[in-house]
């Protein structure tokens, strides 16, 4: 099997590239999507894990992206939306050691005594790897979870998002369907969708995905797949494979974020920090 040779400085210009060709601004699987063209990597490559359920593309693309939004030429919205600054795009690339020791300088100042007037505060390392941790630590717990139990968390997580009438109707290994709701947009509007739950350790392939298909009905208009583990890039592209009944897919790494932010099954503590202000006291 082919390893991931790519470190993550070796991944700023392919990101940066990434935005400059998708106009400016997108989502992280977006980026991921272009970097792999534009490096032609194969499936081993994609594949290659590197802790749990989280690709060494995934996880190497995350600090690439947290390097160049500290060297101030890409930004990102809280709904996870990356996009050039005005900075970055007068950029068609950077130089990697030159990021690199920008970054690292930011990230030093930060750990002393820094000046009010110092650039934004500096991800450091543990951050992202904290981010892995509790969601290894979540997805844990579901994959230990009983089937009907599993599907009864997926129901309340479509219930969260807003769909109505949701139910389980599955029985376990039967490969079908699982349970249906409906999603009413705009209060007119209404989708009638089929889900699969895939309580996986590891990947989802495309057969999965046509097994799936196959069991819809005629007056379904879309299909939902949520696994605790993640898709081959086969099984997406069949996913939305054209002149099929199209597939949404879920993975365990964008449920964990979703939980998160429902806040379904975890707590979120808020660090308080308090600091002094001796400006306010000279001026009594």
């Amino acid at each position: 099997m082919k390893e991931f040779k790519y470190k993550h400085h070796q991944l700023f210009n392919p990101v940066l590239q990434a935005l400059h060709k998708l106009g400016g601004s997108a989502s992280v699987s977006e980026i991921e999507d272009v970097v792999i063209e534009l490096l032609e990597l194969t499936e081993n490559e994609i594949a290659d894990i590197h802790r749990g359920t989280t690709t060494k593309l995934n996880y190497r693309l995350r600090w690439a992206r947290n390097y160049l939004k500290h060297y101030g030429v890409i930004v990102n919205s809280e709904r996870g939306v990356w996009a050039l600054t005005s900075k970055g795009n007068n950029l068609t690339q950077v130089d990697p050691k030159i990021v690199t020791r920008r970054v690292n300088q930011l990230n030093k100042k930060q750990k002393g005594d820094v000046d009010e007037g110092t650039e934004s505060t500096i991800t450091a390392s543990h951050e992202l790897d904290d981010d892995l941790n509790w969601k290894e630590e979540l997805l844990a717990v579901i994959k230990g979870m009983p089937y009907d139990a599993f599907e009864r968390l997926c129901q309340r997580f479509l219930r969260e998002l807003g769909f109505i009438n949701v139910e389980v109707t599955g029985k376990p290994n039967d490969g079908g369907i699982d349970g249906r709701g409906m999603l009413k947009l705009g209060g007119i509007l209404s989708f009638h969708v089929v889900f699969q739950a895939k309580r996986y350790k590891d990947t989802v392939s495309p057969s999965v995905i046509r097994d799936f298909r196959g069991s819809m009905s005629a007056n379904v208009d879309k299909g939902l797949v949520i696994t605790t583990g993640r898709f081959t890039r086969e099984a997406t592209k069949e996913a939305q494979r054209d002149g099929a009944l199209p597939i949404d897919l879920i993975d365990g790494d964008y449920l964990a974020d979703k939980l998160k932010e429902l806040k379904l099954g975890l707590s979120i503590e808020m660090v308080e920090k308090v600091k002094v202000r001796p400006e306010w006291f000279k001026g009594l």
